[in-house]
């Protein structure tokens, strides 16, 4: 998740990265932020350390950023080939 746009994201997503933060675990594990970026360097530490990655819609970019076609589906085809998830919030991207 980028920081720099947390005013500009949904209520929800402020409070799970506001509880992520003050709880500093997620499932039983220290949490620490990080955002490269880049969205295959970002998914590429996700893979290798565990974690979430996350680019949702912002008040400028109601349906997000990413592209479906070269973007979300392909990252979550891998995320989901290594026994995680790729999910638009609402469901499954695939």
């Amino acid at each position: 998740f980028n920081e720099a746009y947390y005013r500009d994201y949904g209520e929800p997503v402020q409070r799970f990265l506001s509880n992520m933060k003050e709880s500093g675990t997620m499932g039983g594990k220290k949490v620490s932020a990080r955002y490269v970026g880049a969205l295959v360097a970002d998914v590429h530490n996700v893979l290798i350390n565990g974690g979430i990655y996350g680019y949702p819609a912002t008040r400028d970019d109601p349906n997000g950023k990413l592209r479906l076609l070269y973007e979300s589906a392909p990252m979550a085809m891998v995320m989901e080939q290594a026994g995680g998830a790729g999910s638009t919030g609402r469901g499954r991207i695939l």
